[in-house]
């Protein structure tokens, strides 16, 4: 049989659940497991909103392998009808806040409630052989420490959480709370968990509704967004009645604890949508994973980001402090020793912009 068939067989027979289903990560997930013949039950707050439903349900093999269930995070309880039965679970669902003015029990409560009550589900259902976590490297490198070119960010590495509170970084405090206390618990309810450490996740948008980041971005292409000024490049792309609309977000997140508060970081890790989609399946079905993966195909400063787009969208218009050449500050790597060691690639960054930056 070849490795093509047998990759698409892989998942027939078992059964999986995706919470946050309509969500970015989850989306591509969804498709990529009916892609490879497995039963997807998707949860998601309202399974009556079309919104939520009908992106997955033109997926191919929705139809007959993907049913939709109600649950909430903050519910203890609400998951353990969608997970009775499943062989695995993939928790994607956790607030994405990250551009927002919110406080801190918007985001951190959720996330580590939300986490603790799916994992509460996972433990009463015997047949749950793997729950696969969508973390963030959020949760890896905001320590403060300076990341010079001789360092190397790893798996072994977490946020820290006072920096991040002193610091008033929510969204990051929430995903390294989220996933520490995950260990925690799965480690003392003997759940074998795999976690997922993404760095920032580009590429195509399957849902026709907005999310928060893309909203928060197309407010700063028709400049009506009030956020102070831009520091790293995102570029998004979702695809609407088959229209492509293309968007460009400057943001002022700060990336890998490379600066003090308030200075502008010029770098940051990138890594394809699909390709963390991807990951996670590998992860679930491969039985040598365990631990931590990060996943970063590179780092690049905005300058190397701009120099890419201004040979392919001549309507870019940044700001002319961002069109100077200049040297960028120095950075660290990110390991990818763990996750090759899955057979996890990448789709190159240039090869992106190549396809999607018309």
């Amino acid at each position: 049989m070849q490795n093509s068939q047998r990759e698409r067989m892989s998942g027939e027979g078992k059964v999986v659940c995706v919470t946050g289903a309509s969500g970015y990560i989850a989306s591509w997930l969804v498709k990529q497991l009916l892609q490879l013949g497995y039963t997807v039950k998707a949860t998601v707050r309202d399974p009556n909103d079309p919104k939520k439903r009908e992106h997955l349900l033109a997926l191919d093999g929705a139809k007959e392998r993907l049913h939709f269930f109600k649950a909430s995070l903050l519910e203890e309880g609400s998951f353990d009808f969608a997970f009775d039965g499943c062989d695995g679970v993939f928790h994607t669902a956790s607030p994405v806040l990250l551009f927002s003015n919110v406080s801190k029990a918007d985001v951190v409560d959720p996330a580590l409630k939300g986490t603790l009550n799916v994992l509460r589900s996972c433990a009463k259902v015997p047949s749950i052989r793997r729950v696969i976590l969508t973390s963030s490297m959020a949760a890896v490198s905001f320590n403060g420490k300076p990341l010079t070119p001789d360092v190397t960010v790893d798996e072994t590495w977490f946020s820290d959480l006072a920096f991040c509170e002193k610091s008033k970084l929510w969204y990051m405090l929430g995903k390294t709370l989220a996933e520490k206390a995950a260990w925690k618990f799965s480690k003392e309810n003997r759940i074998n968990m795999v976690a997922i450490n993404p760095g920032m996740v580009i590429g195509p948008l399957l849902q026709p509704t907005l999310n928060e980041s893309v909203e928060l971005i197309l407010k700063l292409v028709k400049g009506t967004f009030d956020q102070p000024a831009a520091r790293i490049l995102f570029i998004s792309i979702y695809a609407c009645e088959h229209i492509l609309k293309y968007a460009i977000l400057f943001c002022d997140a700060s990336y890998g604890g490379l600066f003090d508060a308030g200075v502008p970081c010029e770098t940051y890790g990138w890594v394809d949508v699909r390709d963390v989609a991807k990951a996670h399946i590998q992860a679930f079905e491969n039985p040598i994973a365990c631990g931590r993966y990060c996943l970063v195909e590179q780092i690049v400063n905005h300058f190397g980001i701009f120099k890419i787009l201004r040979g392919l969208y001549s309507d870019l218009n940044p700001p002319e402090e961002y069109l100077e050449e200049k040297a960028s500050e120095p950075t660290c790597q990110v390991s990818k020793e763990r996750a090759q060691s899955l057979g996890i690639t990448y789709i190159p960054l240039e090869e992106y912009f190549m396809a999607y930056i018309l």
